[in-house]
Protein backbone atom coordinates (compact mmCIF):
# COMPACT_ATOMS: atom_id res chain seq x y z
CA UNK A 1 0.00 0.00 0.00
CA UNK A 2 1.35 3.77 -0.44
CA UNK A 3 1.75 6.40 1.33
CA UNK A 4 -0.30 8.65 -1.01
CA UNK A 5 -3.00 10.63 -0.09
CA UNK A 6 -5.57 13.15 0.06
CA UNK A 7 -5.91 16.32 -2.87
CA UNK A 8 -3.44 16.04 -4.86
CA UNK A 9 -3.85 18.92 -7.93
CA UNK A 10 -2.57 18.47 -11.40
CA UNK A 11 -0.64 20.91 -12.53
CA UNK A 12 -0.72 23.43 -14.96
CA UNK A 13 2.30 23.91 -17.35
CA UNK A 14 3.13 27.73 -17.36
CA UNK A 15 4.64 28.48 -20.69
CA UNK A 16 6.00 31.04 -23.24
CA UNK A 17 4.45 31.05 -26.88
CA UNK A 18 8.29 30.34 -27.77
CA UNK A 19 7.77 26.99 -25.74
CA UNK A 20 9.69 27.84 -22.68
CA UNK A 21 8.59 26.67 -19.37
CA UNK A 22 7.74 29.62 -17.03
CA UNK A 23 9.60 27.93 -14.15
CA UNK A 24 9.12 30.83 -11.53
CA UNK A 25 5.43 31.03 -11.93
CA UNK A 26 5.31 27.22 -11.29
CA UNK A 27 7.49 27.51 -8.29
CA UNK A 28 5.21 30.07 -6.96
CA UNK A 29 2.03 27.72 -7.96
CA UNK A 30 3.30 25.18 -6.08
CA UNK A 31 4.33 26.99 -2.79
CA UNK A 32 1.17 28.44 -2.97
CA UNK A 33 -0.73 24.78 -2.90
CA UNK A 34 1.61 23.54 -0.36
CA UNK A 35 0.52 26.31 1.48
CA UNK A 36 -2.94 26.33 1.07
CA UNK A 37 -2.48 22.13 2.39
CA UNK A 38 -2.80 19.87 -0.13
CA UNK A 39 -1.27 16.90 -0.07
CA UNK A 40 0.72 15.85 -3.17
CA UNK A 41 1.43 17.73 -6.66
CA UNK A 42 0.90 15.79 -10.35
CA UNK A 43 2.44 17.49 -13.01
CA UNK A 44 2.45 16.65 -16.56
CA UNK A 45 -1.35 15.07 -16.24
CA UNK A 46 -4.09 16.32 -18.59
CA UNK A 47 -4.34 19.68 -17.27
CA UNK A 48 -0.63 19.90 -17.78
CA UNK A 49 -1.35 19.56 -21.69
CA UNK A 50 1.41 16.60 -21.49
CA UNK A 51 0.44 15.47 -24.86
CA UNK A 52 1.82 19.11 -26.03
CA UNK A 53 5.31 19.00 -24.42
CA UNK A 54 8.45 17.65 -25.99
CA UNK A 55 10.72 15.76 -23.46
CA UNK A 56 12.88 18.90 -22.12
CA UNK A 57 9.67 20.56 -21.36
CA UNK A 58 8.39 17.78 -19.56
CA UNK A 59 12.09 17.41 -17.81
CA UNK A 60 11.87 20.94 -16.42
CA UNK A 61 7.99 21.02 -15.53
CA UNK A 62 9.09 17.76 -13.09
CA UNK A 63 12.24 19.28 -11.85
CA UNK A 64 10.96 22.36 -10.85
CA UNK A 65 7.97 20.98 -9.38
CA UNK A 66 10.32 18.58 -7.65
CA UNK A 67 12.42 21.95 -6.27
CA UNK A 68 9.31 23.74 -5.50
CA UNK A 69 7.76 21.22 -3.63
CA UNK A 70 11.19 20.62 -1.52
CA UNK A 71 10.29 17.37 0.36
CA UNK A 72 6.84 19.03 1.87
CA UNK A 73 4.72 17.25 -0.17
CA UNK A 74 4.80 13.93 -2.65
CA UNK A 75 5.40 15.23 -6.55
CA UNK A 76 4.06 12.22 -8.86
CA UNK A 77 4.69 13.17 -12.23
CA UNK A 78 2.63 11.57 -15.28
CA UNK A 79 4.24 9.66 -17.45
CA UNK A 80 2.17 8.42 -20.83
CA UNK A 81 3.35 7.03 -23.67
CA UNK A 82 2.21 4.53 -26.83
CA UNK A 83 5.56 2.47 -26.26
CA UNK A 84 6.85 0.86 -23.23
CA UNK A 85 10.73 1.60 -23.62
CA UNK A 86 9.34 5.67 -23.83
CA UNK A 87 7.43 5.28 -20.48
CA UNK A 88 10.24 3.33 -19.02
CA UNK A 89 12.44 6.21 -20.37
CA UNK A 90 10.52 8.98 -18.37
CA UNK A 91 9.89 6.76 -15.42
CA UNK A 92 13.69 6.02 -14.87
CA UNK A 93 14.30 10.13 -15.25
CA UNK A 94 11.58 11.01 -12.98
CA UNK A 95 13.12 8.43 -10.63
CA UNK A 96 16.36 10.22 -10.83
CA UNK A 97 14.98 14.01 -10.33
CA UNK A 98 13.63 12.51 -7.07
CA UNK A 99 9.87 11.55 -7.40
CA UNK A 100 8.30 10.13 -5.29
CA UNK A 101 6.02 8.05 -7.29
CA UNK A 102 4.40 7.94 -11.31
CA UNK A 103 1.45 8.32 -12.06
CA UNK A 104 1.20 5.39 -15.34
CA UNK A 105 -1.16 6.15 -18.01
CA UNK A 106 -1.45 3.72 -21.50
CA UNK A 107 -1.45 5.53 -24.65
CA UNK A 108 -2.76 3.69 -27.14
CA UNK A 109 -2.60 3.64 -31.43
CA UNK A 110 -3.71 0.41 -32.07
CA UNK A 111 -5.68 -1.76 -30.01
CA UNK A 112 -4.26 -4.26 -27.73
CA UNK A 113 -5.15 -7.58 -25.58
CA UNK A 114 -5.07 -7.68 -22.49
CA UNK A 115 -1.58 -9.50 -21.47
CA UNK A 116 0.13 -6.81 -23.74
CA UNK A 117 -1.39 -3.88 -21.43
CA UNK A 118 -0.47 -5.74 -18.36
CA UNK A 119 3.12 -6.18 -19.42
CA UNK A 120 3.32 -2.21 -20.75
CA UNK A 121 2.16 -1.74 -17.03
CA UNK A 122 4.12 -4.08 -15.20
CA UNK A 123 7.66 -3.66 -17.45
CA UNK A 124 7.08 -0.05 -16.10
CA UNK A 125 6.86 -0.75 -12.44
CA UNK A 126 9.78 -3.27 -12.32
CA UNK A 127 11.53 -0.39 -14.05
CA UNK A 128 11.83 1.71 -11.10
CA UNK A 129 11.94 1.61 -7.32
CA UNK A 130 9.62 4.25 -6.61
CA UNK A 131 5.48 3.54 -6.50
CA UNK A 132 2.92 3.54 -9.83
CA UNK A 133 -0.36 4.96 -9.33
CA UNK A 134 -2.21 3.19 -12.81
CA UNK A 135 -4.61 5.31 -14.23
CA UNK A 136 -7.55 4.46 -16.58
CA UNK A 137 -9.99 7.16 -18.16
CA UNK A 138 -12.39 5.34 -20.53
CA UNK A 139 -13.53 9.13 -21.76
CA UNK A 140 -9.43 9.49 -23.23
CA UNK A 141 -8.41 5.83 -23.52
CA UNK A 142 -8.33 3.54 -26.03
CA UNK A 143 -7.46 0.56 -24.36
CA UNK A 144 -9.31 0.09 -21.05
CA UNK A 145 -8.13 -1.61 -18.10
CA UNK A 146 -10.32 -4.35 -17.24
CA UNK A 147 -10.96 -6.48 -14.25
CA UNK A 148 -9.22 -8.64 -14.85
CA UNK A 149 -5.97 -6.50 -15.90
CA UNK A 150 -6.64 -4.54 -12.80
CA UNK A 151 -6.25 -7.69 -10.58
CA UNK A 152 -3.27 -9.08 -12.24
CA UNK A 153 -1.73 -5.72 -11.78
CA UNK A 154 -2.55 -5.24 -8.05
CA UNK A 155 -0.60 -7.82 -7.65
CA UNK A 156 3.13 -5.92 -8.82
CA UNK A 157 4.48 -5.11 -5.45
CA UNK A 158 5.55 -1.78 -6.84
CA UNK A 159 1.66 -0.86 -7.95
CA UNK A 160 -0.21 0.65 -5.12
CA UNK A 161 -2.77 2.51 -6.41
CA UNK A 162 -5.93 3.30 -9.00
CA UNK A 163 -6.84 6.26 -10.19
CA UNK A 164 -10.11 6.16 -12.06
CA UNK A 165 -12.02 8.18 -14.05
CA UNK A 166 -15.14 5.63 -14.65
CA UNK A 167 -17.71 7.74 -12.40
CA UNK A 168 -18.75 4.01 -11.40
CA UNK A 169 -18.78 3.42 -7.51
CA UNK A 170 -19.96 0.28 -8.24
CA UNK A 171 -16.89 -0.67 -10.74
CA UNK A 172 -14.49 0.95 -7.83
CA UNK A 173 -16.62 -1.75 -5.25
CA UNK A 174 -15.55 -4.71 -7.46
CA UNK A 175 -11.80 -3.72 -8.03
CA UNK A 176 -11.57 -3.36 -4.28
CA UNK A 177 -13.15 -6.96 -3.50
CA UNK A 178 -11.03 -8.26 -6.18
CA UNK A 179 -7.86 -6.53 -5.49
CA UNK A 180 -8.59 -7.36 -1.25
CA UNK A 181 -7.25 -3.88 -0.99
CA UNK A 182 -4.06 -4.20 -2.56
CA UNK A 183 -4.90 -1.16 -4.64
CA UNK A 184 -5.53 2.07 -2.98
CA UNK A 185 -8.13 4.28 -4.81
CA UNK A 186 -7.90 7.53 -5.71
CA UNK A 187 -11.01 9.58 -7.30
CA UNK A 188 -11.02 11.31 -10.75
CA UNK A 189 -14.12 12.76 -11.53
CA UNK A 190 -15.25 15.63 -9.31
CA UNK A 191 -18.49 14.74 -8.48
CA UNK A 192 -18.28 11.81 -7.16
CA UNK A 193 -15.58 12.42 -4.24
CA UNK A 194 -17.84 11.97 -1.34
CA UNK A 195 -18.85 8.67 -2.82
CA UNK A 196 -15.76 7.37 -3.01
CA UNK A 197 -14.34 8.71 -0.21
CA UNK A 198 -17.19 6.50 1.70
CA UNK A 199 -16.56 3.58 0.02
CA UNK A 200 -12.86 4.02 1.46
CA UNK A 201 -10.72 5.67 -1.55
CA UNK A 202 -7.50 7.74 -0.25
CA UNK A 203 -8.31 10.92 -2.22
CA UNK A 204 -8.59 12.39 -5.31
CA UNK A 205 -6.60 14.02 -7.93
CA UNK A 206 -7.69 17.04 -10.35
CA UNK A 207 -7.67 20.21 -11.89
CA UNK A 208 -9.90 22.06 -10.04
CA UNK A 209 -7.95 21.55 -7.47
CA UNK A 210 -5.27 24.20 -8.64
CA UNK A 211 -8.16 26.57 -8.38
CA UNK A 212 -9.50 25.87 -4.82
CA UNK A 213 -7.16 24.24 -3.09
CA UNK A 214 -8.36 25.30 0.02
CA UNK A 215 -11.80 24.77 -0.32
CA UNK A 216 -10.96 20.92 -1.84
CA UNK A 217 -8.60 20.24 1.38
CA UNK A 218 -11.68 21.13 3.44
CA UNK A 219 -13.93 18.76 1.45
CA UNK A 220 -11.28 16.05 2.61
CA UNK A 221 -11.08 16.89 6.04
CA UNK A 222 -14.53 16.44 6.44
CA UNK A 223 -14.83 12.71 4.59
CA UNK A 224 -11.89 12.01 6.85
CA UNK A 225 -13.88 13.18 9.55
CA UNK A 226 -17.16 11.06 8.71
CA UNK A 227 -18.98 14.24 8.22
CA UNK A 228 -20.93 13.41 5.02
CA UNK A 229 -23.62 15.67 4.69
CA UNK A 230 -21.67 18.83 5.36
CA UNK A 231 -18.92 17.28 2.71
CA UNK A 232 -22.12 16.74 -0.04
CA UNK A 233 -23.38 20.05 0.40
CA UNK A 234 -19.51 21.54 -0.47
CA UNK A 235 -19.02 19.14 -3.06
CA UNK A 236 -22.42 20.76 -4.49
CA UNK A 237 -20.95 23.81 -4.43
CA UNK A 238 -17.66 23.11 -6.00
CA UNK A 239 -19.07 21.29 -8.47
CA UNK A 240 -20.28 25.26 -10.06
CA UNK A 241 -16.32 25.14 -11.48
CA UNK A 242 -16.32 21.71 -13.15
CA UNK A 243 -20.01 23.26 -14.80
CA UNK A 244 -17.40 25.59 -15.85
CA UNK A 245 -15.10 23.35 -17.46
CA UNK A 246 -17.46 21.19 -19.09
CA UNK A 247 -18.11 24.16 -21.27
CA UNK A 248 -14.39 24.83 -22.19
CA UNK A 249 -10.84 23.07 -22.80
CA UNK A 250 -9.85 22.04 -19.63
CA UNK A 251 -6.53 23.68 -19.60
CA UNK A 252 -7.73 26.84 -21.26
CA UNK A 253 -10.32 26.90 -18.24
CA UNK A 254 -8.05 26.40 -15.32
CA UNK A 255 -5.37 28.85 -16.65
CA UNK A 256 -7.59 31.68 -17.54
CA UNK A 257 -8.52 30.70 -13.60
CA UNK A 258 -5.42 31.09 -12.57
CA UNK A 259 -4.47 34.11 -14.53
CA UNK A 260 -7.72 35.45 -12.48
CA UNK A 261 -5.85 34.80 -9.58
CA UNK A 262 -2.69 36.53 -10.75
CA UNK A 263 -0.55 33.62 -11.92
CA UNK A 264 0.79 34.57 -15.45
CA UNK A 265 0.35 30.75 -16.53
CA UNK A 266 0.46 31.86 -20.13
CA UNK A 267 -2.43 30.48 -22.93
CA UNK A 268 -2.75 26.78 -23.72
CA UNK A 269 -0.27 25.58 -26.19
CA UNK A 270 -1.62 25.81 -29.85
CA UNK A 271 -3.95 24.40 -31.61
CA UNK A 272 -5.63 25.09 -28.35
CA UNK A 273 -7.08 28.30 -27.78
CA UNK A 274 -7.50 30.61 -24.22
CA UNK A 275 -10.54 31.66 -23.41
CA UNK A 276 -12.56 34.79 -24.72
CA UNK A 277 -13.30 37.68 -22.68
CA UNK A 278 -16.98 36.40 -22.16
CA UNK A 279 -15.71 32.53 -21.21
CA UNK A 280 -13.04 34.23 -18.58
CA UNK A 281 -16.57 36.18 -16.93
CA UNK A 282 -18.59 33.16 -16.58
CA UNK A 283 -14.80 31.83 -14.93
CA UNK A 284 -14.74 34.70 -12.67
CA UNK A 285 -18.23 34.73 -11.29
CA UNK A 286 -17.60 30.55 -10.19
CA UNK A 287 -14.29 31.28 -8.89
CA UNK A 288 -15.82 34.40 -6.79
CA UNK A 289 -18.69 32.18 -5.44
CA UNK A 290 -16.27 29.64 -4.44
CA UNK A 291 -13.98 31.98 -2.84
CA UNK A 292 -16.97 32.58 -0.24
CA UNK A 293 -16.87 28.79 0.32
Amino acid sequence: MSFFKGVMPYLVTPIDADGTIRTSVLARLCDDLIKAGVHGLTPLGSTGEYPYLNDEQRRRVVATTIEAAHGRVPVIPGVAALSTQDAIRQAKLYQALRANGILLVLDSYFPLNDAQVIDYFTSVASSIDIPVIIYTNPNFQRTNLSLKVLEQLSRHDNIVALKDASTNTGHLLTVARRCQDRLDIFAASSHIITSVMMIGGKGWLSGPACLAPRQSVKLYDLCIAGRWEEAARLQRDLWALNEAFAKFNLAACVKAGLALQGYEVGDPIAPQRGLASDERKIVAQVLENIARL
